[in-house]
């Protein structure tokens, strides 16, 4: 993330509803990450999925902008977060998860 121009945000188990983020990169195996997942796509955050499973039906009805299943090479997730912060409009300075 820092490498792209943006600062991250480690997401700790919570309050989703004040996570300040313009995008979201989650590993969705997880129940704590699927419920981060669908708190932030109801705020119309966008969410980019990685993770060693391949998708399955309740992930992609989350509409993410990349479901990138590892290993992957790094550029892939660079191209992913930077299309959907530039068609979000989003400064530099944008966070990520």
């Amino acid at each position: 993330m820092r490498r792209l121009g943006h600062e991250p945000v480690c997401y700790a188990e919570g309050d989703a509803e004040h996570a300040d983020v313009d995008a979201a990169v989650i590993e969705p195996g997880e129940a704590a990450g699927l419920r981060l997942a669908r708190s932030l796509t109801e705020r119309n955050i966008p969410v980019l999925f990685t993770s060693i499973y391949p998708a399955h039906e309740e992930l992609l009805a989350l509409e993410p902008v990349a479901y990138l299943v590892k290993p992957f090479p790094l550029y892939a997730l660079e191209r992913a977060l930077q299309g959907v912060l530039a068609s979000s409009d989003c400064t530099p300075a944008a966070a990520a998860l």
